[in-house]
């Protein structure tokens, strides 16, 4: 799934994750794990995150190559927040040759309504859960109970400067993606069930119409 921060890729890659019955794989939760437990590479990644940036190419891709080998994606898998840069997405179908081909799923949001979004958002800082609208109201996290607080990352001007990176750095990958026959844009603007009605769908069409031409990566 594409889409810029705030976008909603996490929230429906769980969805598709259970309905279809396959691991959903967020970089972004791996990395906050790192950041949680202080290794050396969370450090890192916090001090980058921090400033809005993105954490390197290289670091992403080790991590997702080593997922991609274990034995429970062999069935399919959901990429959440990855890739995000041309190089990455490169280097994934390197990864994934001789699969079934990529489906590719752009989620779109203004960008006003993106900073309102990351804005207004809190995360529980034992599971990394996130709370939108009404449930980040309230102190404890529905999943675990820790303590909702907000994300170093999304004060105003930090979301304004990570909406800049997307835009400088992951945009193209929708030129490097979109003449396939398995790229499909979503209006991540409606409401977050029709979103998901429409990805599911969006999902289907791409898959179908694949196996139809027998497309191979």
């Amino acid at each position: 799934m594409l889409g810029a921060p705030g976008a909603g890729k996490g929230t429906q890659a769980e969805q598709v994750a259970r309905a279809r019955a396959i691991p959903k794989i967020s970089t972004g939760d791996i990395l906050r794990e790192a950041v949680h437990n202080g290794t050396a590479i969370g450090r890192r990644a916090n001090d980058i995150m921090a400033r809005g940036e993105l954490v390197n190419d290289d670091v992403m891709i080790g991590i997702v190559r080593e997922r991609l080998d274990q034995n429970d994606v062999r069935n399919g898998f959901i990429l959440d927040g990855f890739p995000r840069t041309v190089i990455q997405a490169a280097a994934l179908d390197e990864i994934v040759k001789g699969r079934d081909p990529l489906v590719v799923i752009e989620i779109v949001v203004p960008e006003d309504e993106l900073v309102r979004r990351l804005s207004r958002r809190m995360v529980c800082e034992k599971c990394g859960e996130t709370a939108h609208g009404a449930a980040a109201k309230i102190p404890d996290c529905q999943r675990c109970g820790g303590r909702l607080v907000q994300r170093s990352d999304d004060h105003d001007a930090v979301v304004i400067e990570r909406l800049k990176v997307y835009n400088r750095q992951t945009q193209p990958l929708v030129e490097y993606y979109q003449t396939r026959p398995t790229f499909r844009s979503v209006n991540g603007s409606q409401a977050s069930d029709r979103v998901a009605s429409d990805l599911m769908a969006a999902i289907e069409s791409a898959a179908s119409g694949v196996a139809a031409k027998g497309v191979r990566p």
